[in-house]
């Protein structure tokens, strides 16, 4: 039976990777889940919930991860748990592979299989396991909120004996999933919403949901891949700061979510940006934890700059930690029961085994086995390409039968 484990994250982090709920389900596959004692306590989820849903309660860290077939988790794993990892056992977490080498070349090493959140295919059929979507999702959400918090002044327009307040505006920087939701908190707390994205496709999305689409005119655009916008070319981001100037002498808010894989987060807002700003407006900085779309950003703090308040928290998801851990949950859950594979035809029995039929797995497996297996990460570490496999040749015709003897032929042939 394969077993899987559950470890408690870091200090700080208030998300898990398992839920009574995921834990029920993946019972119900055929596996054995093991939790570690206190892994759910920043979600208020108590080791007796998890005892309850038919988890085994782990004390000992150490002793969870060297009997563990599958290891789930949110964080980066460190050196040292990677020693601690049973050799040839798997685990499913994020890993941002091209920053954290080390860590590969140590899994690599001992033979552990890495599947990357961070690495799954933006495609229709991974949506169920695209984790840095549904942490995203939250995030964009609790912006806004955090916006709305640090303002001096509320988000919509009020009719009151006193006079009209009116409502306040609010600038988002990326129309992403982020950005989305982003743009439909604020446009439900009232606001009057401006949204700029490089990507032309997201203008309707944006203006779907109520926003204003701030459109760079008259300069090329290049275009991403996987859903992501790309590093635009210096005449298109001067273009953009300047039509972006205008947007934020007027904004109470900015949300700013620009990412382009793999690389520091772009500068959107600049100090002359900030300088510009009504006093007591407020930014806030999604893309801090890679540096910030904020030339001010401070990463992990709440600073104010030219009167302007600049939010850099790094971790939006574990703010909202009881529906971050269910989401991320149930995406880690779909990737174990999809990598369940019947034992025959005729049996109901699973085992679990990973594939690369599977394009998820191909897309977000670092290293299996062994081998280093993602083509980007191979190149980083200097490693020659994967040869292809041969395509499979056809199948040669089977002679023809001979046609069945008459009695004369056969007379003949003794003959």
């Amino acid at each position: 039976m394969t077993t899987i484990f559950v470890p408690k994250e870091p200090e700080g982090e208030l998300r898990c990777a398992a839920t009574p709920d995921t834990v029920k389900r993946l019972i119900k596959e055929g596996l054995q889940v093991v939790v570690e004692a206190g892994l759910g306590k920043g979600s208020h989820i108590s080791d007796e919930q998890f005892q309850q849903a038919g988890a085994t309660i782990e004390p000992e860290r150490v002793k969870g991860l060297a009997q563990a077939d599958v290891v789930l988790q949110i964080a980066v794993p460190t050196p040292e748990q990677v020693k601690q990892i049973r050799e040839g056992g798997s685990i499913i977490s994020f890993l941002w592979a091209f920053e954290h080498l080390d860590v590969v070349k140590a899994l690599n090493e001992r033979r552990i299989s890495a599947f990357a959140m961070d690495a799954i295919p933006r495609t229709t059929r991974a949506q169920k396991d695209d984790a840095l979507s549904s942490q995203a999702n939250l995030a964009g959400y609790k912006a806004v909120i955090a916006a709305a918090y640090h303002l001096n002044k509320i988000m919509p327009m009020m009719m009151t004996p006193a006079g009209t307040i009116k409502p306040a505006r609010v600038v988002i920087i990326g129309v992403g999933v982020a950005g989305l939701q982003a743009i439909a908190t604020a446009k439900r707390l009232g606001a009057i919403v401006e949204a700029t994205d490089p990507r032309p496709e997201t203008k309707e999305q944006a203006e779907s949901l109520g926003a204003k689409f701030l459109e760079v005119q008259g300069v090329e655009v290049k275009q991403g891949t996987g859903g992501y916008a790309a590093e635009q070319t210096e005449e298109y981001k001067k273009a953009q700061a300047a039509m972006l100037a205008e947007a934020f002498k007027n904004a109470d808010a900015i949300i700013t979510t620009a990412l382009i894989p793999y690389k520091k987060a772009p500068i959107t807002i600049t100090e002359d940006h900030v300088r510009s700003m009504r006093p007591g407006s407020v930014i806030v900085d999604l893309a801090a934890e890679r540096g910030g779309n904020c030339a001010l950003t401070e990463p992990g703090k709440i600073v104010e700059k030219h009167g302007v308040t600049i939010i850099g928290e790094t971790n939006w998801p574990r703010t909202v930690s009881v529906n971050a851990s269910d989401m991320y949950a149930k995406n880690v859950m779909n990737i174990v029961q999809d990598a369940m594979i019947k034992v025959s035809k005729e049996s109901k029995e699973k085992v679990f085994k990973w594939t690369y039929d599977d394009d998820i797995v191909n897309g977000a497996m670092i290293c299996h086995e062994g081998e280093v297996h993602h083509p980007k990460v191979r190149e980083l570490m200097g490693l020659p390409p994967l040869a292809k496999p041969e395509p499979a040749k056809p199948a040669e015709p089977a002679p023809a039968a001979a046609p069945a003897a008459t009695p004369a032929a056969t007379q003949e042939n003794k003959s």
